[in-house]
């Protein structure tokens, strides 16, 4: 009954008269997966009031209702309606979810919070990576839990590493508490594309023969894709950016606008995934760069729908995932092969999820206590109850480590050897956990820390989505930072001093200097809106700037 979805989208260009008996099943697997989605939207509508549900979960426990009754269907023989692709998941599926992410993220918090997003994602997945590692190793050699070899553990490490953002998305709140938000989402965004980073190091490198120098190659070719895959990203952004501007699509057409967003920035992804780069990091800075002066280039209909648009296919995208992978769960083939040893197996993933606790609390306490040290405002530093929640949000794995695990320890979605499918059971047990149990309890534990009263005067002063896409890149709003009384303007650093003890002022100083001298006068954004006469929206588009400079 389960069909390879790829293979099937390859197929659609026949006609109807030619569909065969496969091919009928799968029109019939891809219409009740539809309608299952279309389930997931009303029961998420039903429950939004509730403070424990939210819809990844309650995809999830539809997956598995609807997984046990294929299976039951199926007498056994199976339980989904499609075999899990890696090419499904990273290629259709993950790229809407980050762009959307770059998109409507609070660019203000991010830029602000930067270094200790990079600090948690980049070095906090090395410090997980390694403890997950080395626990593996000399805690399953022990248990004897099949063929496994030093490649196989240090997978493990990188793909139990790989935090699940989509959840975590789901479950905190921009607006609510939006640095825990842009720290948590920030440092998904980084550690997905490390833990990958390790992962495929993991797969190229000849661990029979490793050497001092090997690590020093790792951390170079991690800075390499950051640098790289960032540029690619605000590259492809910035070219959309000057072709609306120049070309201005809007005056004839605005399908023509809102086209040419959604294909640069797929576009931006495919390359990076051309050229061996971090498709993640790529996508996600593509979305940032497109907000910032994409957006304010093309009409204001284009505005509403491209907003509309990006935000529907993430969430979809989200859905579909997670209503997979509580299918997936009851896979019968991959849990036949653990059913003489099903303590073992409870065992085995006690242990994983064991290890990713310890894991992301040796990096998360430490390294927010070095970032508290070289911030000088108490505003802006890490308190022990943020702590905690960057922590506990952080422990939810999902479609990310599942897409890893069944790249290492299967092929084209099957296993035939006891040590892998324990792995992969184990995978599947930890997900589920993780994201039903820590997803669960996190709301009423963001209310617990943070009650309403605490919550609101952590709220940004800026307005949101889309009107938070207005702010400039380092917006200084609300800045703590910023002198008195010059709240909402941008004062010239006044000496070397000021420099090194209000570095996001200063940066925002001459960043915004340098975007209105020279960036958007060539690529356009807020302020820089094409005019065309006798345009009714650019009339009052151009109209409401008039008014702005006046004022």
């Amino acid at each position: 009954m389960g069909v390879d979805l790829g293979l099937l989208l390859g197929k659609m260009h026949m006609n109807n008269t030619a569909l065969g008996a496969s091919e009928h099943a799968a029109v019939v697997n891809m219409n009740l997966f539809v309608a299952l989605l279309c389930a997931c939207i009303v029961l998420g509508h039903l429950l939004e009031e509730s403070r424990w549900m939210n819809e990844s979960i309650t995809a999830l426990i539809l997956g598995l209702c609807t997984g046990a009754v294929i299976l039951i269907g199926t007498k056994g023989k199976n339980s989904h309606l499609f075999v899990f692709s890696e090419d499904l998941f990273f290629i259709y599926l993950l790229p809407p979810i980050i762009f959307n992410a770059g998109f409507q993220v609070k660019k203000k918090q991010f830029f602000r919070n930067f270094m200790t997003i990079v600090l948690f994602g980049a070095v906090g997945t090395g410090i997980s990576f390694t403890i997950i590692s080395y626990g593996a190793i000399h805690i399953f050699n022990r248990m004897n839990v099949g063929d496994l070899d030093l490649g196989d553990f240090l997978a493990l490490g990188a793909i139990f590493s790989a935090t699940d953002s989509v959840c975590t998305l789901q479950v905190l709140n921009q607006d609510e508490t939006p640095l825990l938000y842009s720290l948590v989402f920030g440092e998904g965004v980084v550690n997905d594309a490390t833990s990958i980073v390790i992962f495929n190091a993991v797969q190229n490198f000849d661990l029979s023969r490793l050497a001092s120098s090997d690590a020093f190659h790792l951390i170079g070719n991690f800075f390499y894709l950051f640098v790289t895959s960032t540029a690619l990203g605000a590259g492809a952004g910035l070219l959309s950016a000057y072709i609306i501007k120049r070309l201005y699509f809007g005056r004839h057409s605005t399908d023509r606008e809102v086209a040419i967003m959604i294909l640069m920035a797929y576009s931006s992804y495919m390359l990076a995934e051309l050229f061996y780069l971090s498709g993640i990091l790529t996508v996600f800075f593509c979305g940032i760069v497109m907000s910032h002066y994409t957006w304010h280039n093309v009409t204001e209909k284009s505005r509403i729908t491209t907003k509309h648009a990006f935000a529907t296919l993430s969430f979809i995208s989200e859905l579909f995932i997670f209503l997979y992978v509580g299918m997936d769960a009851l896979d019968l083939e991959k849990w036949s092969f653990v059913q003489d040893s099903p303590g073992k197996s409870i065992r085995v993933s006690a242990i994983l999820l064991g290890l990713v606790l310890v894991g992301r609390g040796c990096f998360v306490f430490p390294l927010s206590f070095f970032s508290n040290l070289t911030k000088r405002n108490e505003n802006e530093k890490i308190t022990f109850r943020q702590q905690v929640l960057i922590w506990w949000a952080g422990l939810m794995r999902g479609a990310v480590s599942m897409a890893l695990a069944y790249n290492q320890f299967t092929k084209r979605g099957h296993t035939h050897l006891r040590g892998n499918a324990i792995m992969i059971t184990s995978t599947i047990s930890v997900v589920l956990f993780s994201t039903m149990v820590f997803g669960l309890i996190t709301k009423p534990l963001v209310r617990l820390l943070l009650p309403p009263r605490s919550i609101n005067q952590l709220a940004p002063s800026e307005p949101t989505s889309p009107g938070s896409l207005m702010a400039h890149l380092l917006g200084n709003a609300g800045d703590p930072e910023a002198a008195p009384g010059q709240n909402g303007s941008v004062l010239r650093p006044s000496s070397l001093r000021v420099l090194l003890l209000t570095p996001s002022h200063t940066v925002h100083y001459y960043w915004r200097k340098f975007d209105d001298a020279f960036m958007r006068p060539v690529f356009g954004g807020r302020g820089f809106v094409p005019y065309i006469p006798g345009t009714p929206t650019e009339q009052s588009n151009h109209n409401l700037i008039s008014e702005e400079a006046n004022n």
